[in-house]
C-alpha cells in the first residue's frame, strides 16, 4: 500500500508518501510525513525550550512565494510520522502501562498498553503543554455552552476574568452525559472522557498544584468553546433586521428589501464553492410570513456589567485545504495540503499529540480540553482536516410579551419565561461581581428587548448543538480508531460532527469532503435572514439528513479546494454569511492548481505558500474596476500613475512580500490600492446606501485586512464591487443584482466617481510619502 498525501496544518504540514517501514509499535503507512505547529509545543508561563522553536520554520517557508522546492519540504517542515525519530529527548512513565516520550521538538508520543491509558496520557500532556489556556478558556466554556446572553465566549477568555458556574449551570451542563450514556459509541467517548480528566487531575497532584479537579462537565464546555468560535453559524438576524428597517424607511418598503436582498447574497449563483453539484438548501423563495423585523435601533440588550452586545464575535475564519486527485497528481496517488488555521497566539491554541494503545492510532493537532482524540491530522492510512464552514445553525426569534417583559405569547398560550441562574462574574479592577441571572423561553436565553412595528418583543436565541456538545466527539472517536477504511466510510464518520465544519479527507484512492453540521429544516414560510416569530407556528421541521449536506468522492473536476468558502451551489449563505458573492479568497488557492496540469507535493504547496501572500482585491476585483476607469480618460497624470502601478502589480502576482524585511511592501502598487480600496468601494454602494454606508461596514466590512492573526481577505465588499460593475459594462452575470450600485447605474458617473476616488488616494500619497509614485509603499505588518 502507498500513500502520498500532506496535511499542512495550523499551522501545519503533514506529508504522506510511498510507505517504507513501520516508525513506531503501530502500522504506518507514510514514507513521508511533516507538519508545523508554530509558535512550539511548549506553552508554559515564560518561554521554554519548546515555546517558539517552529516559529523559524514557518517563517522560513512564507517568502519563498510559489518557488518551493523539494528540499524546502523539510527545511521547513518537521517529521509527522508515528514515533519519534531521533533519540528521545525524555520519557516519562506517569502510571503503570503508560509511556510518554518527548521527541527534539517537545511532541510528545503517548504509548498505552490500553484504550484508557492512551486518554490518560493525553489529559496528563494536555495539562504540562497547555494548563496555562486550560485554565484561561474552562470559565469561558461555560460562558460559551450556556449561551450567556451579551457576552462573547473567547472574548471573555481573553479578559481573564474569573467566573464561578452555579449548580444549576453544571446541571445543565451534565446533559450531556447523559445523551453519550444511551449509545455503544457514546459510553466508549465518555469512558475516554474520565480517562482523560484522570490525566488532567493527575499531573495537578504530581506537580502540587491547587487546581479545582476537572470533571467531564469541564470537557463539554471546552467543545462548546471552541464550536461557538470556529463551528458555528448564524444568530444575527436581529441586527440584520434593524440594517433592513433603515433601508425600507429611507428607500421604501420594496426597494429596501430588494437591496437588502442583494446585499445578502443568501445564494449568489456566483459565488466560488468546493463541489460542482448542487445541493439545496434554503435555496428558494422564502415568503417571510413568518418573519418579525425588529425597528431600527430599538433592540436593548442584557447586560452584565460586562462587555455586553447583541452580536457575536465575528466569524474567524482562517483555515484552507488543497486535495488534488490521482489524475491531477503526478505519481497517481492523491496529495492533500491543509492548514486549519486558529490565529497565531502563544501559547498556540492547539497542541500536537502522537496517540497509540488500545486501538487508538493518530497523530495531529487539538485543542486543549477536548484533545482527547486527535482533531486534526492523520491515521494509520488516511490524512483529514477541518475548515469552518459559518452553516447556519442559530436563530433569532421574537417573542410576542403578554401582560408584561417575563411572559411571552406560544402556541397560543401565555407563558412565564424561565430564570437561569448561570453562575457568579467575578468583577474586573473597581467593579463588584455579578450573578448572571437572565430570562429563557422555550427557544433559548432571552439577549434582549425590541420592538416591532411598535410592539415590545423578547428576542431569544436558538442553537441546535446546545447541550450536545460532547457528541460531536463520536466523529472523532471514529477517525482516531481509524474506522473508516475507504471515503465513502469517512463521510458517515464526518456526518457525526455536529458544528458547522467542513472536512477535508485523502487516502491512497481517493480524496473528498463533507460540510457537516446539525443543520436545522426551517419552514418555507421564514426568510432566514431575519428573526422568526416566537409564535410557536414557525418552528423547525427537524435537521438536514446526511444525503443532503454537500459532499463529494474524487470529483471529476480533479481537486478539491477550500477557504472557507461556499460548500456547494444552492447551499444558502447563513444570515450572518455576507460574504459569499462573486468573489471568494479560494479562487488564489483554485488559480495556483490550475497553472500545474499534473501536480507533485511541492507544486501544490507552492500554490498554497503563493496564495497566502496576495492581494485578493488586484487579482480578482480590479480587472472590472479598471474596465470602467478605462471607459474614459484619467482626470489627470497622478491618478492614471496610480492606476498604472496596480495594473504593473498585478502582472508581477500581486505578492504582498516583504522580501528585503524593511518592513514595506515591495511593490508600489500595493500602497495605491491600500489607500485607494475603501474609497473604491464606497463610490460604489454610496449612490444607493447614501448615509447606511457605515451601518453596512458595521455588518459587513468592506475589507478583511492581514491582521496578526493571519486572517486576510475572509469577508469584505470584493463580490458587491466585481458583480456590479461587470453588470455595469453589460458583461455576463449570473445572478445579477436587482440594484444598480454604482453611479446609479450610470456609466459615465460611476467612471467618475471610481477616478476620484483613486486620485483622492493617490494625492494622500503624495502627500505623506512625495511626489514620485514608484516610492511609495504600503506597511508590510
Amino acid at each position: 500500500m502507498k500513500r502520498a498525501l500532506v496535511l499542512a496544518a495550523a499551522a501545519g504540514a503533514l506529508v504522506l508518501g510511498a510507505a517504507t517501514g513501520d516508525a513506531a509499535p503501530r502500522i504506518d503507512f507514510a514514507g513521508v510525513a511533516l507538519n508545523v505547529l508554530p509558535p512550539g509545543q511548549g506553552g508554559a508561563l515564560g518561554v521554554g525550550p519548546h515555546g517558539v522553536d517552529q516559529i523559524a520554520l514557518y517563517d522560513g517557508l512564507t517568502p519563498l512565494g510559489g518557488n518551493v522546492t523539494q528540499r524546502d519540504l523539510t527545511r521547513f517542515f518537521k517529521s509527522a510520522r508515528f514515533g519519534v525519530e531521533g533519540k528521545p529527548e525524555r520519557t516519562v512513565r506517569p502510571r503503570e502501562g503508560l509511556r510518554i516520550v518527548r521527541d527534539r521538538w517537545g511532541v510528545p508520543h503517548v504509548y498505552g498498553r490500553t484504550r484508557a491509558d492512551v486518554e490518560f496520557g493525553a489529559g496528563w500532556v494536555t495539562a504540562e503543554d497547555r494548563g496555562l489556556l486550560l485554565q484561561l478558556l474552562r470559565p469561558a466554556g461555560r460562558i460559551a455552552a450556556l449561551d450567556v446572553p451579551g457576552i462573547d465566549a473567547f472574548s471573555f477568555a481573553l479578559s481573564g476574568r474569573g467566573f464561578q458556574p452555579s449548580a444549576q449551570a453544571e446541571r445543565q451542563l451534565s446533559g450531556t452525559i447523559a445523551l453519550l450514556q444511551a449509545t455503544r459509541d457514546g459510553r466508549q467517548l465518555l469512558a475516554d472522557v474520565r480517562a482523560f480528566v484522570a490525566g488532567i487531575n493527575a499531573y495537578h497532584r504530581a506537580n502540587q498544584l491547587p487546581i479545582e479537579p476537572w470533571t467531564p462537565n469541564d470537557v463539554a464546555a471546552m467543545g462548546a468553546l471552541i464550536g461557538a468560535v470556529f463551528g458555528a453559524g448564524g444568530g444575527d438576524e436581529t441586527r440584520r433586521s434593524m440594517f433592513l428597517d433603515a433601508l425600507q424607511r429611507a428607500l421604501g418598503d420594496e426597494r429596501g428589501k430588494i437591496v437588502f436582498d442583494d446585499l445578502r447574497g443568501r445564494n449568489d449563483p456566483e459565488a466560488p464553492t468546493t463541489i460542482a453539484k448542487v445541493f439545496a438548501w434554503e435555496d428558494g423563495t422564502r415568503t417571510g410570513v413568518g418573519n418579525a423585523t425588529v425597528d431600527d435601533g430599538s433592540f436593548v440588550p442584557v447586560t452584565f456589567g460586562a462587555v455586553s452586545s447583541l452580536a457575536r464575535k465575528s466569524h474567524t475564519l482562517m483555515s484552507n485545504a488543497l486535495l488534488v486527485g490521482r489524475s491531477r497528481s503526478a505519481n497517481g496517488h492523491p496529495l492533500f495540503v491543509a492548514g486549519p488555521q486558529t490565529g497565531q497566539f502563544y501559547p498556540q491554541i492547539l497542541m500536537e499529540l502522537d496517540l497509540h494503545g488500545g486501538g487508538i492510532d493518530a497523530r495531529g493537532a487539538a485543542f486543549p480540553g477536548i484533545s482527547f482524540y486527535v482533531l486534526l491530522g492523520r491515521g494509520k492510512d488516511y490524512a483529514w482536516s477541518l475548515t469552518s464552514s459559518t452553516s447556519d445553525l442559530i436563530d433569532d426569534y421574537a417573542e410576542e410579551l403578554c401582560g408584561d417583559d417575563t411572559h411571552y405569547r406560544y402556541q397560543g398560550s401565555c407563558r412565564e419565561m424561565g430564570s437561569f441562574d448561570a453562575g457568579t462574574l467575578k468583577g474586573a479592577a473597581g467593579e463588584p461581581d455579578r450573578r448572571l441571572l437572565y430570562r429563557t423561553t422555550v427557544h433559548g436565553p432571552v439577549l434582549g428587548y425590541a420592538t416591532v412595528d411598535g410592539r415590545r418583543v423578547a428576542i431569544a436565541r436558538k442553537r441546535s448543538t446546545r447541550g450536545r456538545e460532547l457528541l460531536s466527539g463520536l466523529a472523532w472517536q471514529d477517525l482516531n480508531t481509524n474506522k473508516p477504511r475507504n471515503a465513502a466510510e469517512f463521510l458517515r464518520s464526518a456526518s457525526r460532527l455536529e458544528m458547522s465544519f467542513n472536512w477535508v479527507y485523502a487516502d491512497d484512492r481517493d480524496i473528498a469532503t463533507f460540510s457537516s453540521g446539525r443543520l436545522p429544516i426551517r419552514p418555507d414560510t421564514v426568510d432566514t435572514g431575519l428573526p422568526t416569530s416566537g409564535s410557536g407556528d414557525f418552528e423547525w421541521r427537524g435537521f438536514l439528513p446526511f444525503a443532503r449536506h454537500p459532499q463529494a468522492v474524487s470529483p471529476a473536476t480533479g481537486t478539491l479546494v477550500n477557504w472557507n468558502n461556499k460548500p456547494a451551489p444552492g447551499f444558502a449563505a447563513a444570515d450572518d454569511q455576507w460574504a459569499y458573492g462573486s468573489v471568494q479568497r479560494v479562487e488564489l488557492l483554485r488559480n495556483g492548481l490550475a497553472a500545474t496540469p499534473k501536480h507533485t507535493l511541492v507544486t501544490v504547496v507552492s500554490a498554497m505558500n503563493a496564495a497566502a501572500t496576495q492581494d485578493l482585491r488586484t487579482v480578482e476585483v480590479w480587472p472590472s474596476i479598471r474596465a470602467v476607469l478605462e471607459s474614459g480618460p484619467a482626470p489627470n497624470p497622478r491618478a492614471q500613475a496610480a492606476a498604472q502601478l496596480i495594473d504593473d502589480w498585478r502582472a508581477q502576482g500581486s505578492s504582498r512580500l516583504d522580501r528585503d524585511l524593511d518592513g514595506w511592501i515591495d511593490h508600489p502598487g500595493a500602497a495605491v490600492m491600500e489607500a485607494a480600496w475603501r474609497p473604491l468601494a464606497e463610490a460604489v454602494v454610496a449612490p444607493v446606501l447614501g448615509p447606511l454606508v457605515p451601518r453596512l461596514r458595521q455588518l459587513h466590512g468592506g475589507h478583511d485586512p492581514p491582521t496578526p492573526d493571519a486572517n486576510a481577505f475572509g469577508s469584505g465588499w470584493y463580490g458587491y464591487v466585481d458583480k456590479d460593475l461587470r453588470s455595469l459594462l453589460g458583461r455576463p452575470v449570473s445572478g445579477a443584482y436587482r440594484t444598480r450600485f454604482c453611479g446609479a447605474g450610470d456609466l459615465g458617473a460611476c467612471r467618475a466617481a471610481l477616478w476620484g476616488a483613486l486620485d483622492a488616494a493617490a494625492g494622500e500619497l503624495e502627500a505623506a510619502q512625495g511626489a514620485d509614485p514608484a516610492r511609495w509603499r504600503a506597511d508590510a505588518s
